[in-house]
């Protein structure tokens, strides 16, 4: 009669040989329901991956703390090869200011013109501009006057003073029709 006592447990079950069952009226999915084992201790290569992932997590929240400006230029170069125009601008600053990386100044218009062919207005700016104070680009003289009117329609306010000066009085052409 004892076994009998501890059989309506709801908990266990002395005949089963895969770990306790629930046998009640009131469980939902019919009379057996197997509960859960008991969890097995994680593996070597368990453990190891897990200490990677944290000891990677450390070495980026250093590098991320002290090497500030290359995360960013690295992080902006990706997007920058993937097409991003913001973000070929943004590479393009870097380079010419050394934010980063070290200032290369072909670099900078390579990845200006890049910007400024998908109609950036900052980058048409800093590449016409670049090119008038004697950068080594790969405009030519006649590109220019458009480079600035497409930053001027795009908010550049600077583009406006340029373009004035580029524009003479009674020029009538497309990009100096408004100027004046």
């Amino acid at each position: 009669m004892q076994s009998r006592h501890r059989r309506n447990n709801l908990f266990e079950s002395p005949d089963s040989e895969s770990g306790p069952q629930i046998t009640s009226q009131y469980v939902p999915f019919g009379e057996k329901v197997v509960l859960a084992k008991r969890k097995m201790a994680p593996g070597k290569l368990t453990i190891a991956f897990e200490v990677s992932v944290v000891a990677f997590a450390i070495w980026l929240l250093y590098f991320a703390f002290f090497h500030t400006a290359s995360l960013q230029f690295h992080t902006s170069w990706f997007l920058a090869k993937t097409g991003h125009d913001h973000a070929q601008h943004l590479v393009g600053q870097k380079y010419l200011q050394g934010y980063g990386v070290e200032k290369d100044y072909d670099k900078a218009f390579y990845w200006f013109r890049k910007a400024a062919d998908q109609g950036h207005p900052h980058a048409s700016y800093n590449l016409a501009v670049g090119h008038l104070k004697g950068y080594q680009t790969d405009i030519k003289q006649e590109e220019v006057r458009q480079l600035i009117h497409r930053a001027a329609k795009g908010g550049v306010s600077e583009a406006n003073a340029v373009l004035s000066h580029l524009c003479p009085r009674g020029d009538k052409t497309e990009y100096c029709r408004h100027v004046h």
